[in-house]
């Protein structure tokens, strides 16, 4: 127990944020940069997919499905290896680790998050967007006010609970050299050479603690969002939160 206080107090920098500022931004903060812009760039990605897997258009239909289907069915190591080799082939020069696991990540998170979003779009009733065409209102239309809002505002929980998904995986970037927490760790451990167990003990620590905050934070978007659906769907519920409103105006106007 003090090796793991005495390694933390030695290298606790190196953990953090790696050899940054006199190198590149490494461990906990690298881990949580790549994993932050994996889901923001896959997000509008993987809801166009999702969007496409449910097109009436079959041109659209079936290249999305395949994408989905051949992704979710090989190891993410092995698209670790295509984008680092494949990569700079196709721009002529190249990349950095981080950029290679970057867009590895995006590239193979599209897939999940498409299906999250069909999902979210399926889940919600039918009816909304009979209704929204049977108003004179277009397909992209329909999608772009009425189902795409309520949809991705449902997999909200989902999207977070992706995210602790994308952060264990980001430990691959180790094999093409990226400084996240893994790499920072290794570093750390060929210092020490006889305390392993310590080190990577600290390291499943600093992985759990990311990952189950952002589990907690998970079940209270998906718990608010029930509570929001539970108290709408409830007879009168709309003018009671019109009442409770125009009374607050009034009050503020007093």
């Amino acid at each position: 127990m003090f090796d793991v206080f005495t390694i933390l107090h030695d290298n606790g920098m190196l953990f953090l944020m790696g050899q940054y500022p006199n190198g590149p931004l490494g461990g906990i903060l690298c881990t949580l940069v790549i994993s932050l812009l994996a889901v923001l760039l896959a997000f509008p990605v993987g809801a166009l997919l999702g969007v496409a897997r449910l097109s009436p258009y079959r041109w659209f239909r079936w290249p999305a499905a395949c994408w989905v289907y051949v992704l979710r069915g090989i190891p993410l190591l092995m698209v670790v290896f295509w984008t680092y080799f494949c990569v700079p082939l196709l721009i002529g020069h190249n990349i950095s680790g981080f950029s290679t696991m970057l867009c590895t990540l995006v590239i193979y998170e599209s897939a999940y998050i498409a299906e999250i979003v069909r999902g979210g779009i399926q889940a919600l009733p039918g009816g909304q967007y009979e209704a929204a065409r049977a108003l004179g209102m277009s397909y992209v239309k329909t999608l772009r006010l009425v189902i795409l809002p309520q949809a991705l505002y449902n997999t909200l929980p989902s999207l977070v609970s992706q995210l602790v998904s994308i952060i264990k995986d980001s430990t691959l970037g180790y094999v093409i050299n990226v400084p996240e927490l893994t790499y920072a760790a290794n570093q750390v451990n060929n210092q020490l050479l006889t305390k392993p167990f310590q080190v990577f003990a600290i390291v499943a620590i600093g992985y759990y603690i990311i990952c189950f905050s952002l589990t907690l934070l998970a079940n209270k978007l998906e718990a608010r969002i029930l509570r929001k659906r539970r108290n709408e769907s409830q007879p009168g519920g709309e003018m009671m939160k019109a009442t409770m409103l125009t009374k607050s105006q009034a009050v503020s106007r007093n």
